[in-house]
């Protein structure tokens, strides 16, 4: 296996991502391939049209709905002059299998297996049978297909040695098979933030990337989740969200997290990115460093344009995308 240098980060189709996929450099642009989760195919159109991705290439993961209609998409997106590929998912029906394999010859004839071994597959023998069924159906060959190995949540250091042996058995299996490329994926950003302090940053392990670190795979791809969850809350009472920043760095995440009290959201953001542009966490290329880092530096010279929850989201993925792409090893 050889390392194709792009990195896969696995988004939610939310304004504030597909705001940060929207400004990527050119450079940048090269070499991220973004997998969308769609849970609503009308939303995820709409935002498309307004914030179209500079990315060559855009993976949709239809595994949430009941009819995924990726000819549909596949149709939509080519009117946009945006190239998709489908992701197949072990548990999908035939009859969506079908659809995406249809899919995937209208466009580049691509596609991404999102396999998670925890719950696709116990052991190779397994693995071999899921594999053979879905590319049968798909009617694609391994080397059309990229091959996701999805670890999902990282929770803790001692789940990180379990997340490596599990990682290193999937691989050696994945060995057998000319994929077009095979990248591993975990994320252990936590699904609340709401119990962390306010008005001071707080640091949180990125054991996500440190589990890939610690793999040392030669030919295996990056991937994570971004700045966000791969553990979804579903049924969560909305509230209305503190400013908060996802600050990527080496080894860690800056979590900063500013409380309304004694000022409006507006004063609240230009304390909190005063203070981040200010701190060591700050990147010597400043607000060059990403379009989110720009961002951030504007709110920090001025109180006016707090931003909104999106954006938040929106300047920590793009930094958080630019970090990636300039600690990614071996690229």
């Amino acid at each position: 296996m050889e390392r194709d240098g792009v990195y896969r980060p696995i988004l939610r189709p939310r304004r504030g991502e597909l705001a940060a996929l929207a400004h990527l450099s050119d450079d940048e642009a090269e070499r991220v391939a973004p997998v969308l989760e769609v849970d609503a195919i009308d939303n995820v159109l709409a935002l498309l049209r307004e914030l179209r991705p500079r990315t060559a290439t855009l993976a949709l993961d239809l595994g949430n709905l009941s009819e995924p209609y990726p000819a549909l998409l596949a149709e939509k997106l080519a009117a946009l002059g945006v190239a998709m590929v489908p992701v197949l998912r072990p548990h999908e029906s035939g009859r969506q299998l079908v659809a995406h394999g249809l899919a995937a010859r209208m466009h580049l004839r691509r596609a991404i297996l999102r396999l998670q071994p925890h719950a696709d597959a116990g052991n190779p023998a397994e693995a071999d049978a899921v594999i053979d069924r879905v590319l049968a159906i798909t009617a694609l060959d391994p080397a059309d297909v990229d091959l996701l190995i999805d670890l999902a949540e990282t929770a803790c250091v001692a789940h990180a040695d379990e997340v490596v042996e599990r990682a290193r058995r999937v691989i050696r299996w994945a060995k057998g098979l000319p994929w077009r490329s095979v990248s591993v994926a975990s994320g252990a950003m936590p699904p609340n933030l709401d119990d962390l302090p306010t008005d001071r940053p707080v640091r949180l392990g990125r054991l996500d990337a440190r589990v890939w670190e610690r793999l040392g795979e030669p030919g295996v791809g990056y991937a994570d989740y971004g700045v966000t969850s791969p553990v979804r809350r579903h049924g969560v009472q909305y509230h209305r969200q503190l400013p908060t920043l996802r600050y990527t760095t080496e080894q860690d995440w800056w979590i900063y997290r500013w409380a309304r009290r004694g000022g409006r959201s507006d004063d609240r953001c230009h304390d909190l990115c005063r203070t981040l542009v200010t701190s060591e966490q700050w990147p010597a290329a400043g607000a060059r460093f990403s379009w989110g880092d720009a961002e951030i530096a504007r709110r920090a010279r001025t109180a006016r344009g707090a931003g909104s929850q999106a954006s938040w989201i929106a300047w920590s993925t793009s930094h958080h995308i630019s970090h990636v792409l300039r600690t990614m090893p071996g690229t």
